[in-house]
Order: C-alpha cells, then sequence, then structure tokens
C-alpha cells in the first residue's frame, strides 16, 4: 500500500518539532545530570541572588520556551498566529477557570491550599520580593516572563506543531493538547499507582487538555498563560 505523501504543512511541522525536541533536550539532559548540583548552588547563602539565578532561569527557558521561541524566529511567525489577540478573551477565561476546578479540589480535598501568591511555588519568588527595589521588581518580572508566560505559549506552540502535523478529523481529539498533558504529567513527576498520584495525575491532564482544547475553539491563547501565571504554582 502506497504511503500517503505529507504535505508541505506537514513537513515543516515535523522539521519545527524536530528543533524543539533537540532544544528541549539539552537543558533536560544538563539537569539530569547536574541537577542536584545546580540546586545547591542556588541555595548557597552569601552569593549575590543574580548569580544563584541566572543557571536556574537558563534551565527553565532552555524547557519550556527555547525550542518554541527559535521556531517562531526560524519561520518568521507572529504570536498573533498562536492566539494571543483580543478575540474571544473573556470566554476563554471563564472556559480557562473551569478546567481548573478539578485540580483546585484536589488540593483542597488534600489541604494542599495554604495561601495565594502568583507564581510563588517558584523557588526564587520569595527571595526576590524579600529583595531591595528594584532587583524584587526585575526578578519577579524575569519570573513571571519565564514561568508564566514562556511557559504557557511552549504548550501552544508544541500542541500546534503536533495538530499541524498529525491532523484529528474529531474537533475534540486534539493529538496536541493529549501529547502535552502526558509531557506535563512526567516532567512533574506524577508518576505512580497509589490515590493520590492516580488523581493529581487526572487532574493535571485534565487542566492541560482543556485548556489547549479551548485555545483550539476560541483561537485565544491567553487562557494557557493565565492559568500558568495565576493558578499554577500559585497556591
Amino acid at each position: 500500500m502506497k504511503k500517503k505523501e505529507l504535505s508541505i504543512k506537514q513537513k515543516d511541522a515535523d522539521k519545527d518539532l524536530n528543533i524543539i525536541v533537540f532544544f528541549t533536550l539539552i537543558p533536560l539532559i544538563i539537569y539530569l545530570v547536574f541537577g542536584n548540583n545546580i540546586m545547591s548552588f542556588a541555595k548557597t547563602s552569601g552569593l549575590n541572588i543574580w548569580i544563584k539565578f541566572i543557571p536556574i532561569i537558563l534551565i527553565q527557558f532552555g524547557l519550556a520556551g527555547l525550542g518554541s521561541l527559535i521556531v517562531i524566529l526560524y519561520r518568521k511567525e507572529k504570536l498573533k498566529e498562536y492566539g494571543l489577540v483580543k478575540n474571544n478573551l473573556f470566554k476563554t477565561v471563564i472556559l480557562s477557570m473551569i478546567v481548573c476546578i478539578p485540580s483546585l479540589i484536589f488540593l483542597l480535598v488534600n489541604n494542599e491550599v495554604k495561601s495565594y501568591f502568583p507564581l510563588k511555588g517558584c523557588f526564587f519568588t520569595e527571595m526576590f520580593l524579600h529583595a531591595n527595589f528594584p532587583t524584587n521588581l526585575l526578578g519577579y518580572l524575569f519570573i513571571v516572563l519565564i514561568w508564566g508566560f514562556m511557559e504557557g505559549i511552549n504548550y501552544v506552540v508544541i500542541s500546534k506543531k503536533i495538530n499541524d502535523r498529525y491532523i484529528s478529523k474529531n474537533k475534540w481529539l486534539n493529538y496536541g493538547a493529549i501529547v502535552c498533558g502526558i509531557v506535563c504529567i512526567l516532567i512533574h513527576g506524577m508518576i505512580g499507582f497509589d490515590s493520590y498520584t492516580i488523581f493529581e495525575a487526572l487532574t493535571t491532564f485534565i487542566l492541560i487538555y482543556g485548556m489547549i482544547v479551548i485555545k483550539e475553539n476560541t483561537n485565544n491563547a491567553w487562557g494557557c498563560i493565565l492559568i500558568f501565571l495565576l493558578y499554577w504554582n500559585a497556591i
């Protein structure tokens, strides 16, 4: 049986995905090999906060943004092509809040909601907030940019490229969203067969899958970014 020829769009998406995977694997391997040393260095007292912060932010940017940014620049794409638009913003925000509910219920049931502050779960957030001005402002803005904006848009770019490469005939069967949900679960170590880990992984998958499907149906990606900025690591 003759193999179906890929379209130009599919071939481009294939190449883009290879670029993203390659530039994501580099920092991932570095972190797997030197992660303990990097974190120990970041916790060293007496060192300038920026010196400790630079290795962490470079690893994070490499894992959640570098590959996608290279593809966007290489293809000379505009961010509005990925849903950074004003259209359907209110609808997107409301629907994105709804897909957070299972995850929030899980955290409440397990008594893990102690306080709320955007991106407080990031290692350096509290450290920067206790620093003097303008270090506190600049440091927090970097965290917002990399852990909030870039991580959110990274999932959008990856899911779009997967869906461009592997086209689904069912609008609710979103291959990109499925892969992004699984990747998020694996990256954050939600692997196990106890009830806690199973429900944590399930609610996380619903969150990631849901935000991507919402983006696909509203053509607005701000919900994905706001989830990482205002919910993920915020409670």
